[in-house]
């Protein structure tokens, strides 16, 4: 496959404060070779910048691959901070994303799941065509709490047929559950790391600030950007 010039430059790593990491009493010491050194001799760990543009190349060039092969991906950013970003992030690529608290379960225990999107579907088709609002006031008021929940937790996979190509972790220790279950798997993950985390968790790890909206933006710029372009070259070349 082709391989692309993403155009990731030192000076947008640098102006997002994607090298920033944690106070080094936080650190992981498997995160070593990433770590350039500490802000003024003694403050927090600055990650190796040329590292971070190596690996979120290669990032890039993965996605394009399996965009290009027809692959569908899996973006999960459960902080609140990033909530509305990642979704918006996330529907520009056509990626299917979870942006609230990760459920146990739901890519080990798929089977469940899709049932739950199931109810998910039927529950919404309810509502567009007013059998909801024709049923008695308690049941229609619980089947509405329902799709409300559904939808909050749910609604960003709704369109997820089987389990996801590749998966992109945003922040290794928040959705830890969703990493685990992707290793258990093997689906194949791309994962920001901290200077807090470990990288042996992750098939393709990108050393960055995970705690930095400027960071996530990025990061998401980038493989959107890359996911896209391989979509177009899947669409030209089916």
């Amino acid at each position: 496959m082709t391989r692309r010039y993403w155009n990731i430059t030192l000076k947008e790593i640098l102006m997002a404060g994607l090298h920033y990491g944690h106070l080094p009493k936080k650190w992981n010491p498997k995160m070593a070779p990433y770590i350039y050194g500490q802000k003024g001799g003694k403050g927090r760990h600055i990650t190796n910048p040329f590292f971070s543009i190596r690996l979120l190349s290669e990032a890039c060039n993965l996605v394009f691959d399996a965009a290009s092969q027809g692959n569908q991906f899996l973006i999960v950013g459960t902080k609140k901070t990033t909530a509305n970003f990642v979704a918006r992030a996330a529907i520009k690529a056509r990626c299917h994303f979870v942006t609230k608290k990760w459920l146990g379960g739901m890519l080990t225990n798929w089977s469940t799941t899709q049932t739950r999107l199931q109810k998910f579907w039927d529950l919404t088709r309810e509502q567009k065509t007013g059998r909801l609002n024709r049923l008695p006031k308690r049941n229609a008021a619980v089947r509405k709490r329902q799709l409300s929940r559904l939808q909050r937790y749910l609604g960003g996979i709704k369109y997820m047929k089987e389990l996801p190509d590749v998966v992109i972790i945003l922040d290794q220790h928040k959705d830890y559950t969703a990493l685990r279950e992707c290793i258990t798997l093997g689906i194949p993950t791309i994962s920001l790391i901290d200077t807090d985390c470990d990288p042996d968790l992750a098939d393709l790890p990108i050393p960055a600030n995970d705690d930095s909206l400027a960071t996530i933006h990025l990061i998401l710029k980038k493989l959107g950007f890359a996911i896209c372009e391989g979509r177009s070259n899947y669409i030209r070349n089916p």
